[in-house]
């Protein structure tokens, strides 16, 4: 947890939608705002897709905007790439002091190596079986079995 008495960071939480449970959404937003100001919340999901009724209807009361991708490949995930997008977006326009990236795919690794370079401190939250390369390259991990679901 983060030392009280010292500003506020800015931090987005970024969340790969189709790779953690929609009934950890609630839990990880409260834990991360142990972190800092949560100046902006996006989950990053194909939205048509059935099974995500259920994590679309926590959009709103939980102010997460949608980023809707359109899968233009079979088994191809455009959410990893689209985030990596908005994450660096956000640190070159200088409107957050952190990033937390919501995911268990080790794609993130590189994306973590290059804000942190940036100067921005990257926290991640995933599920144990997160390789060991994204959970080294933050600066702080939270397993989301730690989270109880809220």
């Amino acid at each position: 947890m983060p030392k009280l008495g010292h500003k506020q960071q800015r931090l987005a939480v970024l969340i790969d939608a189709e790779n953690v449970s929609h009934t950890l959404i609630r839990a990880i937003l409260l834990r991360a705002a142990c972190y800092g100001t949560l100046i902006v919340k996006r989950a990053f999901a194909d939205w048509s897709r059935s099974e995500m009724k259920r994590f679309k209807s926590l959009l709103n009361p939980n102010a997460i905007e949608a980023v809707h991708l359109i899968s233009f490949a079979r088994g191809k995930n455009a959410a990893d790439i689209t985030l990596c997008l908005h994450a660096m977006d956000l640190v070159n326009a200088g409107l957050v002091d952190a990033v937390c990236i919501v995911s268990s795919d080790s794609d993130f690794a590189p994306l973590v190596f290059k804000m942190r370079c940036e100067g921005v401190r990257v926290y991640g939250v995933g599920d144990r079986q997160t390789p060991r390369a994204f959970v080294a390259a933050c600066s702080s991990f939270i397993y989301t079995d730690s989270i109880s679901a809220a």
